[in-house]
């Protein structure tokens, strides 16, 4: 037998070395991502039809007279145009009824049924609702500072509404809560099991755009911001092949609307596609921060804005579904046309007129890897949620139901105290095992930095499986801008929602929720990559897979050279 020569062993040298290169880029570029388990111990605000007074109150049977709503403190000259709405059972005869407030009693006539609005000011309350409204029949003004409404039928008080310091345009309804006049109270929407297409970004740059090329009928669009090219050229197309675009985005957005967003909207006006902007003393909503499309029978739900640094995959990290679910294609369209149709959106050229912008900077032109395909799963179920209606009460109630596992991928979150953050406590607490990253960009990490040794601190205090980090992209995506939750392996949040009180409770948001395991495994894969980020070693199969490779290599070299 000869011993083996220098080209002997620079063969093995190379066979080992290309052995080595397979697996890890098997690895690297494997939309699966890794498999080993975690080790246990390892957005400034992007923010159904309105009820019928505004109020946000069902219009159910009553069956005796009572108050429904008060709107003390309009947004008009000497609060001109306050109104108080009863509801009454079919064919309920006012005449023997009054109202009083404690320093005036103004008597009721007629007949009704249903909801009824009274105010002093009709002609002005019926601008503002949308609704007729009678006149009473003498002045009631109505405190600001609060007071004590009472319904009196003869001698006798049929109902009472007490309130304090009205909040300017807010209504309080039957449950005794303020909503903006004219805010919908929409129910959570659940739809039948059905087909979705997963996707997340940058790693899908023009799934967006394809998406919203592919309008036929109609593409209404709903954003905080719109400053892409690509996603405005999409909708001028669309307009020209006669498909009925509709576009609803924030006039205000924090910093103020960017030259180049005035100009995308300025194009899309003239081309002919219905363009409004949410702001004004009258707006319902903080902010309108939701970020969804209607395209024909489909609907595009995202964590990301309408600009290069999000759909158009230059920047941010975000999480994306697009469905043909019905009740969620629905659901969508009636939040848009409620959303769309108040008195707070403001056509366009209207609110252009007295428009100052700002510079908005250098749009994102960064390129990342393609690491994670869009993938079409079976969702078992889903749930439309929107903000401030009905999110909140949901998403804590999922995240506090959870039994096995939480995983948290979100901008920040907005306190110790946030419902969300206590909810994913506590399922730690239940022996959860709860992961939580959160983004590592200039504007939220000293805050996040704090938050998470806040939460590894209690976690060993407690002896909790709960681990938080700070994201590190490692070249992979710019920032965290995904609001995303996994819970139990089953169920996943993906939407505009972030995890703040803000949010929640006073933008316009919107989130569905995935159930079943498809969706859940594809976005718990994405979540493993972004906690590993750099920190990532090869798990124990793909270790005996090199060494295998390796011994095959050094045979086969050996057999080479002394066969």
């Amino acid at each position: 037998m000869r011993r083996p020569t220098a080209r002997s062993l620079r063969a093995l040298a190379v066979a080992c070395g290309l052995a080595l290169a397979l697996v890890a880029g098997w690895f690297w570029l494997s939309p699966a991502g890794p498999t080993g388990p975690v080790a246990a111990a390892a957005d400034s605000p992007e923010n159904g039809s309105p009820a019928d007074t505004g109020a946000g109150v069902a219009d159910d049977t009553p069956s005796a007279p009572s108050i429904d709503a008060v709107y003390p403190n309009p947004a008009t000259d000497e609060d001109r145009g306050e109104f108080v709405v009863l509801s009454v059972p079919p064919g309920t005869t006012l005449d023997d009824m009054r109202l009083a407030d404690g320093e005036d009693t103004v008597a009721l006539n007629g007949t009704a049924s249903g909801r009824v609005t009274l105010s002093t000011a009709p002609n002005i309350t019926e601008r503002l609702t949308g609704r007729p409204a009678r006149k009473l029949s003498a002045a009631l003004s109505l405190s600001n500072a609060g007071e004590t409404l009472r319904l009196r039928h003869g001698n006798r008080t049929v109902d009472t509404r007490s309130y304090t310091s009205a909040p300017e345009a807010e209504v309080l309804d039957a449950s005794g809560d303020w909503r903006p006049l004219g805010a919908t109270d929409r129910p959570v929407v659940g739809a039948a099991p059905g087909r979705a297409r997963v996707f997340v970004l940058p790693d899908a740059p023009t799934l967006a755009v394809s998406r919203l090329r592919a309008a036929d009928r109609r593409l209404l669009l709903a954003g905080y911001t719109l400053s892409s090219r690509a996603v405005t050229t999409a909708l001028v197309a669309a307009v020209r092949r006669n498909v009925t675009v509709r576009v609803l985005v924030d006039g205000g957005p924090v910093g103020g609307m960017s030259t180049r967003m005035a100009g995308r909207l300025d194009r899309l006006a003239a081309a002919g596609a219905a363009v409004r902007v949410l702001d004004g003393p009258r707006a319902r909503y903080a902010f309108h921060h939701a970020k969804y499309a209607v395209v024909d029978g489909h609907a595009l739900v995202t964590t990301e804005n309408w600009k290069p640094a999000g759909t158009g995959g230059r920047g941010s990290r975000g999480w994306g579904v697009v469905t043909d679910q019905p009740a969620v294609v629905r659901g969508l369209a009636d939040t848009f046309r409620a959303d769309a149709s108040w008195h707070d959106a403001v056509p366009w050229q209207e609110a252009r007129r007295d428009l100052s912008t700002t510079d908005g900077g250098v749009p994102a032109n960064e390129s990342y890897p393609r690491r994670f395909d869009p993938r079409r799963v079976q969702v078992e179920g889903a749930r439309l949620l929107v903000a401030p209606d009905n999110a909140e009460r949901a998403v804590v109630g999922l995240v506090r139901n959870a039994t096995d596992s939480v995983r948290v991928e979100q901008v920040s979150v907005g306190g110790r105290r946030q419902p969300f953050l206590r909810a994913t406590v506590e399922a730690a607490r239940r022996g959860a095992t709860v992961r939580v990253l959160l983004s590592g960009a200039w504007y939220v990490r000293e805050d996040n930095r704090n938050l998470t040794a806040y939460l590894n601190e209690r976690a060993r205090d407690e002896g909790l499986d709960l681990e938080a980090r700070v994201a590190d992209p490692r070249g992979r995506y710019g920032k965290i801008h995904a609001k995303g939750v996994v819970v139990d392996g089953d169920r996943v949040v993906v939407g505009s929602l972030n995890w703040n009180n803000y949010s929640a409770r006073r933008n316009r948001e919107v989130a569905v929720v995935l159930e079943g395991r498809e969706p859940a495994r594809y976005f718990r894969q994405v979540f493993r990559a972004d906690w590993r980020g750099g920190r990532w070693t090869l798990p124990l199969g793909v270790v005996i897979a090199c060494v295998t490779a390796v011994l095959v290599a050094a045979w086969r070299a050996r057999r080479l050279e002394f066969v």
